[in-house]
C-alpha cells in the first residue's frame, strides 16, 4: 500500500502558497515566474503526449530487489556489499569496463556466502549487455561521471529504476532529458545522496519542519574535502578521471553532499525551489602547487593545465526568498566539512563544530538559549532523531560505510521498492541538485552573472509533500 504522510507541524503551517497549491493538486498549481533583471533564462520543454509526472508515484512492490551494478571502482565495489546484505535485496549482476574487478567483486561475495552475480566486462558496451537482462529490477551506477547520464538514461529505457552516483549528468540538456526519460519510461531514477540520510542532516531536517528555527532564512552545505592526494594516485581514480575534470572548465562539481539536505530542509520542489544562482571561483593554485612538492618530472599530470577554481561558490535564490550558499574545494589543504547549517528568524544550527558536541554539532535557538553562547547539539539530536536512525542505527554502524549513512541509503531504497511506497529523493530533486553543476559553469562564463535555474517538476514545486521527513515503516518481512 502507498505510504500515508504524517501531518506535521511542517504540514499544517506551510502557508498559504502551498495551501492553495494543495487544494489545486500535484501539478496543476501554477506559480509566477522566479526571474532576477539580468538573469539568464532557463527554458522549460514541454512534455510530450502521453507523458506524465513521477510526482508521488510509488514503486510497484517486489518480494526482492536484485541489483545490477556498474562501475566497480572503489566507491562500486564496496557499495556492492552493501546492497547485498540489506534484507530482502540481492546483487544478480555486476559489470565493469575492467572484467577483472567483476570477478574480483562477485568472489567477494560469494566469500560472504551471497550467491554469485553475473558478472560482464571487458568493454564499453558490456554495462548494455548487462541491461538485457530480466532479473535486475534496480541499477546501481557508480562510473566517472561522464558515464552517468547515458548509463541512467539506458537503464531506464531498458525497463529498470536506477540509483546513480553524484552527479546524475553534468550538462542542462542532459538533467532535463533523464526527468523526460523518468516521465516517460515510468521508472523511477534518483541521486545516491547518502549525505541526505545522515544523522545530523535528518535530525536536522526534522527540527526545521517542527519549526524550531522559526521562519528558515538562509542555509549553507558543500564538500570541502582534501582530495589531493587521492587525485593525484595512480591508483585510487582509475586513469586519473576525476582529476582530469578539473582539467576542463570551471565549476562547482561536486556541492550536492552539502546542497542537498539543506535543499530538503527548505522544502526544495515540496513548496520552493531553486530558482536563481550566481557563482564565483578563486583562482586554481592548489592542484599546481601540490603536484610541483611532491610530483615526479616524470608523472603525467605535468602534461595537464588546471583550470577549476580551488574554491567554487554558488549563491542560490529560493522562490520564497531564502538564500542558499553551497561551496566546493577539494584543492586545498584543510579538515573536511560538509558545514551543513541552517538558520531562521529563532535560530541557527551549525554542523562540524569539533570539540562543541559528540554529534559534532552546535546549536542556538529561542527561547532555549540566550547570552549569545553557542549549546551541544547532543540532547537536540536524541529529541529529534529520524526514525531511520531509530530503527537501523546499529545495523548501520556494522555495514555501512560514512558513519552508516551508506548503508540508510540501500536500507531505505530497498525498503521503499519492497513496499511499494514512494521514493524519498525523485528525478526531479536529483536534476535542481545536480543543475548547479552546468550552471555554475554558465554563471562563470558570464562574469558572475546570475542564471535562472530550471523548474525540473514543470509548476508541481508549490505543492507540499513528503520527502525525507518520511513517515515511519516496515520493511516486509522477507520470505
Amino acid at each position: 500500500m502507498p505510504e500515508i504522510p504524517a501531518v506535521s507541524r511542517r504540514l499544517l503551517l506551510g502557508g498559504a502558497l502551498a495551501t492553495g497549491a494543495l487544494a489545486a493538486g500535484v501539478g496543476t498549481a501554477q506559480a509566477a515566474p522566479v526571474m532576477q533583471a539580468g538573469a539568464v533564462p532557463a527554458p522549460m520543454p514541454r512534455r510530450r503526449p502521453g507523458q506524465k509526472s513521477m510526482i508521488d508515484v510509488p514503486y510497484e512492490s517486489h518480494g526482492t530487489v536484485r541489483v545490477g551494478v556498474i562501475g566497480l571502482g572503489n566507491r562500486g565495489s564496496g557499495m556492492t556489499e552493501g546492497w547485498s546484505v540489506v534484507p530482502g535485496c540481492t546483487v544478480t549482476a555486476v559489470c565493469d569496463i575492467r572484467a577483472d574487478r567483476a570477478r574480483r567483486t562477485a568472489d567477494r561475495l560469494v566469500a560472504t556466502g551471497k550467491p554469485r552475480p553475473a558478472e560482464y566486462g571487458g568493454s564499453d558496451e558490456s554495462f548494455a549487455q548487462m541491461l538485457e537482462r530480466d532479473d535486475i529490477d534496480l541499477v546501481y551506477i557508480a562510473t566517472p561521471w561522464e558515464f552517468h547520464y547515458p548509463q541512467g538514461k539506458a537503464a531506464m529505457l531498458a525497463g529498470k529504476h536506477v540509483i546513480v552516483e553524484l552527479p546524475i549528468a553534468t550538462e542542462i540538456d542532459e538533467l532535463w532529458d533523464l526527468v523526460d526519460t523518468s516521465e516517460r519510461t515510468r521508472r523511477h531514477l534518483m541521486l545516491a545522496e547518502n549525505c541526505s540520510y545522515g544523522r545530523n542532516e535528518l535530525a536536522m531536517l526534522k527540527m526545521a519542519h517542527e519549526g524550531l528555527f522559526g521562519d528558515i532564512t538562509n542555509g549553507h552545505g558543500g564538500y570541502l574535502h582534501d582530495l589531493r592526494e587521492l587525485l593525484f594516485s595512480d591508483t585510487y581514480y582509475t586513469d586519473a578521471w576525476r582529476r582530469l575534470w578539473h582539467t576542463r572548465s570551471t565549476a562547482s562539481f561536486y556541492a550536492m553532499h552539502g546542497l542537498a539536505p539543506v535543499a530538503a530542509a527548505m522544502d526544495i520542489n515540496r513548496g520552493d525551489r531553486m530558482a536563481v544562482l550566481r557563482a564565483t571561483a578563486t583562482e586554481p593554485k592548489g592542484l599546481a602547487d601540490y603536484r610541483e612538492r611532491f610530483m615526479p618530472r616524470s608523472h603525467p599530470s605535468w602534461k595537464e593545465t588546471y583550470v577549476n577554481g580551488d574554491l567554487v561558490t554558488c549563491l542560490i535564490d529560493t522562490a520564497k526568498g531564502r538564500v542558499i550558499r553551497a561551496e566546493h574545494d577539494v584543492s586545498s589543504p584543510r579538515p573536511y566539512s560538509r558545514i551543513n547549517s541552517l538558520a531562521g528568524s529563532r535560530g541557527i544550527f551549525e554542523d562540524y563544530a569539533g570539540v562543541m558536541s559528540t554529534s559534532g554539532g552546535r546549536i542556538y535557538v529561542e527561547p532555549d538559549h540566550g547570552g549569545h553562547s553557542w549549546r551541544a547539539f547532543d540532547a537536540y539530536r536524541k529529541e529529534f532523531d529520524h526514525w531511520l536512525w531509530r530503527k537501523i542505527g546499529d545495523d548501520a554502524a556494522n555495514n555501512g560505510g560514512h558513519g552508516g549513512m551508506d548503508y540508510v541509503l540501500q536500507w531505505r531504497t530497498v525498503q521503499l521498492m519492497r513496499a511499494g511506497l514512494v521514493p524519498d529523493i525523485d528525478v526531479y530533486d536529483s536534476a535542481a541538485w545536480c543543475s548547479p553543476v552546468p550552471l555554475s559553469v554558465k554563471s562563470l562564463a558570464a562574469g558572475g552573472r546570475p542564471v535562472e535555474i530550471p523548474d525540473f517538476t514543470r509548476g508541481s514545486w508549490v505543492n507540499l509533500r513528503m520527502g525525507l521527513d518520511s513517515r515511519a515503516s516496515e520493511m516486509p518481512p522477507v520470505a
